[in-house]
């Protein structure tokens, strides 16, 4: 017993020099500069793992973020929180996966709005505000109305300019956006001449946030719109060059489902032909990214900010959009809504300039809830107790002997009939219609050997199902607000 005891004892001595090494290493790198890292985080909405040319995209390219990817690290075991919008991003807001995480689903409230956070929640926005960052929110938000517990300034944010909800957000001329709590009216989108692109201004205040805060550390997340539907871009000279490279017969939306389909917006604004206005799409976003990294520049702060990327879940088949003409998913199996691969699978790159080793690459397994205690980490703030996340700082240091691992991923639906499924190693499992029946069958796929998840092998290993199926039961925990049937 006591040789065993010694044992530990060293165990834990040795995991603490790593630790102390890594983070001495680190405090090393920082000593240069004057502030903390800034952080921004950037969020596409319903892009694809292979909407990327840095991750495949055969089709058309994205040079600006392809250039972020060859200044830092691709990571091709990231997984977003959901698959879809709102529980994927207060799984990244929270640190937790969606079986613990508050907002579990697309809940709306009204008059506008998304079921909202609860004021005991920790962000990331909180923790960094701890040492002294300035916080702000450019984009699409959908965790809390305005006044909410859930509004982005009650969680730990200084500012906020884009779309609160998430259902106006399906709109790109949309009436009105907010700035903190004030509504902006957008009277020119009622009027042909003079409708105005909703992403583009917040393009331009997430510019302005970064210019004002130059002096200070920040932490700015912009949770851009695109390329979600409705697919409807500027009728601009992007679009006429891809209008080209694209013909195709005009789209037409049977369900209207989303916005103005075939409505346009004299010279300002096109969705007549989906394949040229998801390339223009995508473009713009590319563009909007390489803004980013030039005011960095021109600032001098590319030498301490830290950018990530990612996309909220799989890309989406609506309004026209073609993700198996784009091969969107890259080849993995399921979109938006699926917890196959497709559908949580995404790219992520981070760019730390004389941090993160350029054009590096991770297979790391990583998640959403990972971000909180990494963005903790490198501004060397208390990482909050009880998170499913784990800090991926070393993995960026190139210090890998001294990454912690996951034992596996959770993931939890709460549309189409209930949906769970865990990563585990290189063991995926899916069960679906669980809402009704908690006991569905589970598939499970060797993705070492079944990349595209084709061969249900649950037969052939009994002892790995039953293993998943406990951690399905242990990491769903009852949620009030996001009830499956069978708990109702």
């Amino acid at each position: 017993m006591k040789q065993k005891g010694l044992a530990i004892l060293l165990m834990l001595t040795l995991f603490g020099l790593f630790i102390y090494r890594y983070k001495s290493d680190y405090s090393e790198n920082t000593k240069k500069q004057k502030h903390k890292p800034n952080i921004i985080y950037i969020l596409a909405d319903d892009l694809g793992y292979g909407d990327l040319s840095c991750y495949g995209q055969k089709i058309f390219s994205t040079p600006n973020i392809d250039r972020l990817a060859e200044g830092g690290m691709r990571f091709f075991s990231h997984y977003s929180g959901c698959t879809v919008c709102s529980p994927s991003r207060s799984s990244l807001m929270t640190g937790l996966h969606t079986g613990h995480t508050p907002i579990r689903g697309n809940k709306g409230v009204q008059p506008e709005g998304q079921t909202p956070m609860d004021s005991e929640v920790v962000t990331i926005a909180e923790v960094l505000k701890t040492v002294g960052y300035k916080t702000g929110a450019f984009g699409k938000w959908g965790l809390g109305t305005i006044d909410s517990e859930g509004d982005p300034l009650n969680q730990g944010f200084d500012e906020f300019y884009g779309y609160n909800c998430q259902t106006i957000a399906h709109k790109y001329y949309p009436t009105h956006l907010w700035h903190n709590k004030t509504k902006v009216i957008l009277d020119g989108n009622e009027l042909k001449d003079t409708a105005i692109y909703a992403q583009d201004l917040i393009q331009e205040e997430a510019i302005r946030f970064i210019q004002e805060n130059k002096d200070t550390s920040f932490f700015l997340y912009i949770p851009y719109l695109i390329p979600h539907a409705e697919l409807l871009v500027p009728n601009d000279s992007i679009y006429q060059g891809f209008k080209s490279k694209f013909p195709e017969e005009p789209y037409v939306n049977p369900s209207g489902d989303y916005g103005t389909t075939n409505v346009h917006y004299g010279r300002y604004c096109s969705q007549e032909y989906p394949k040229a206005t998801f390339v223009s799409m995508v473009t713009r976003l590319d563009l909007y990214v390489g803004e980013i990294m030039d005011k960095l520049c021109d600032l001098g702060l590319d030498n301490n900010t830290v950018i990530m990327f990612a996309s909220d879940n799989g890309p989406h088949d609506k309004g026209g959009a073609s993700p198996k003409y784009f091969n969107s998913n890259a080849g993995l199996r399921g979109i938006k809504r699926d917890l196959y691969e497709g559908g949580i699978r995404t790219a992520f790159i981070v760019s730390w300039k004389g941090v993160v080793k350029p054009g590096s690459v991770s297979n790391h397994l990583s998640a959403f809830w990972d971000v909180l205690p990494t963005c903790a980490d490198i501004a060397q703030a208390k990482i909050p107790e009880n998170l499913d996340g784990i800090t991926f700082l070393p993995t960026l240091l190139d210090k890998k002997n001294q990454q912690s691992r996951h034992d596996f991923l959770y993931f939890e639906f709460h549309e189409q009939g209930g949906k769970q499924a865990v990563r585990m190693g290189n063991w995926k499992a899916v069960r679906l219609n669980m809402s009704c029946e908690p006991n569905s069958p589970i598939e499970l796929y060797n993705l070492n050997e079944d990349t595209i998840e084709a061969f249900n092998v649950a037969a052939h290993y009994p002892k790995i199902v039953l293993k998943i199926d406990s951690i399905m039961k242990a990491e769903h925990r009852k949620s009030e607000k996001f009830l499956f049937q069978y708990e109702e």
